[in-house]
């Protein structure tokens, strides 16, 4: 299923297939996740279009630099990121999805980003 992504501000629009956002949904308690307390579903690469505002998005990356989390540069708003645990994912901000409200999803679970296994020494 298509859905469609906004930032707040309306600058940057995205189009993500989705299987259910319902199931989906979970929040990561790394450092950085915590902070921004979004929840995020699963998509694949292939799955996320940006149709408008590519050059309105903005990356950070820190620590390994696997990770590429993106933002809108006028209003802020975190619309996804390509994953660390998954390079070939992205996980795409719940409640920036039109006609999600992520508080209908709850309970929603949690991963574990604070012992990710790509800081764990072999």
């Amino acid at each position: 299923m298509k859905h469609k992504l906004t930032c707040h501000c309306g600058a940057v629009e995205l189009q993500v297939k989705l299987s259910d956002p319902h199931t989906d949904a979970k929040r990561c308690d790394c450092s950085f996740c915590r902070r921004r307390a979004a929840a995020t579903a699963a998509v694949s690469l292939d799955d996320l279009e940006i149709v408008k505002g590519a050059d309105n998005l903005t990356q950070y990356q820190w620590n390994t630099k696997t990770a590429k989390h993106f933002f809108c540069k006028t209003c802020g708003i975190y619309t996804h990121h390509q994953r660390r645990s998954n390079p070939n994912e992205y996980g795409v901000n719940i409640g920036a999805l039109e006609g999600v409200n992520p508080r209908e999803l709850e309970p929603i679970g949690w991963v574990d980003g604070v012992n990710h296994s790509s800081d764990q020494s072999v």
